[in-house]
């Protein structure tokens, strides 16, 4: 049963060329990425909330200028900490499509050499054909996965970021 669905992968990668594998590589990057940032507000949030608004709430004042210095300065530091790597997840996202469109690209080569070598011959380009299609396919899935993924994490971070800054009054 997995030695049949191990197949069925490595024959699916051969079917849509080495841009596949780039593809499938970006996507794992991607959901790991995703998947630390969940982890991230699961397990370290809470504590660098808790160090940040207790940093804030040790000062004896917090009304004149410079409090208002390190009070923007505490929430760009935690804004920084909150997002993290979610700009490289909506890079991955990005990418997946015109990576997909770059194995279009790279299989229509092959369509176009099989014309020119063999004279159109059906069955090879057929297999150029589907070089070309199956990445566009699989950038574009992995590229929608993504954009579910990251738009979560993209809520999440604006929701924390929005809570962190009314954790830090002014008032005193």
């Amino acid at each position: 049963m997995i030695y049949d669905a191990y197949i069925a992968i490595i024959t699916f990668m051969e079917q849509g060329g080495n841009v596949l594998w780039l593809i499938a590589a970006l996507t794992f990057l991607m959901w790991t990425l995703i998947f630390e940032r969940v982890w991230y507000f699961q397990s370290e949030h809470k504590d660098l909330v808790r160090s940040a608004t207790q940093s804030w709430e040790d000062r004896s004042e917090r009304r004149s200028w410079s409090a208002d210095q390190i009070r923007d300065r505490l929430i760009s530091d935690a804004s920084d900490r909150i997002t993290g790597s979610l700009p490289l997840i909506q890079t991955c996202v990005q990418l997946c499509p015109l990576l997909g469109l770059l194995g279009t690209v790279t299989g229509m080569i092959s369509v176009f050499d099989a014309m020119a070598t063999q004279g159109g011959n059906a069955r090879s380009m057929a297999a150029g054909v589907s070089m070309a299609t199956i990445p566009t396919m699989s950038g574009m899935i992995a590229s929608i996965s993504g954009l579910f993924g990251s738009t979560i994490v993209k809520r999440k971070v604006d929701f924390e970021i929005e809570i962190f800054q009314d954790h830090l009054t002014k008032d005193h």
